[in-house]
């Protein structure tokens, strides 16, 4: 909702900036980037507020993290003395857990984080590249086969159907 109210201001300025019968490369001398009408706009200037807040925390917590850690540990919010961290896999977080004392004292050393009670750790991995290639293993017409006449021998018919299925796809290669 604020990005609908921010784009129809945006809208709106830049209808009374440039009029409609000048040239498109015509730029009035008091018109302003979108950028920084998106920033003035209220319902943006909190979340632009925010945004940068949380960047700064992440400074900080670089400061004090490993370098190798920097890259797999990200601020998620910071909120009644609570900060949250996520990252990027279960490795990296047991082995910051073991450090969370020490990156406590040190971070309670910075004005910022001086109500700093609690860190929590969140595992979430990060998005796979869409169509990233996935390794898949081809089913010989032999192993096809065999799976085939295993199915034939199965009285569960759920079995049944899922070892079918399976001999299926390396009758469906050839």
């Amino acid at each position: 909702m604020p990005w609908k109210a921010a784009v129809r201001l945006l809208s709106v300025k830049m209808f009374i900036l440039s009029p409609r019968h000048l040239p498109m490369a015509f730029r009035p001398l008091n018109a302003r980037p979108p950028a920084v009408l998106l920033r003035e706009a209220k319902p943006l200037k909190a979340i632009f507020r925010h945004a940068e807040r949380l960047s700064h925390l992440q400074r900080l917590l670089e400061s004090q993290l490993q370098p190798a850690a920097r890259e797999h540990c990200h601020v998620a919010s910071w909120r009644e003395g609570t900060l949250l961290l996520i990252v990027t896999d279960g490795h990296w977080a047991t082995r910051l857990r073991y450090q969370q004392k020490r990156l406590h004292r040190q971070l309670i050393a910075f004005d910022e984080f001086i109500n700093l009670t609690r860190i929590a750790f969140k595992v979430q991995p990060p998005d796979a590249p869409r169509g990233a290639a996935t390794h898949t293993i081809d089913l010989s017409t032999v192993a096809a086969e065999n799976i085939q006449a295993t199915a034939e021998g199965i009285t569960d018919p759920k079995l049944r159907a899922a070892l079918e299925r399976l001999a299926s796809h390396a009758r469906d290669k050839k």
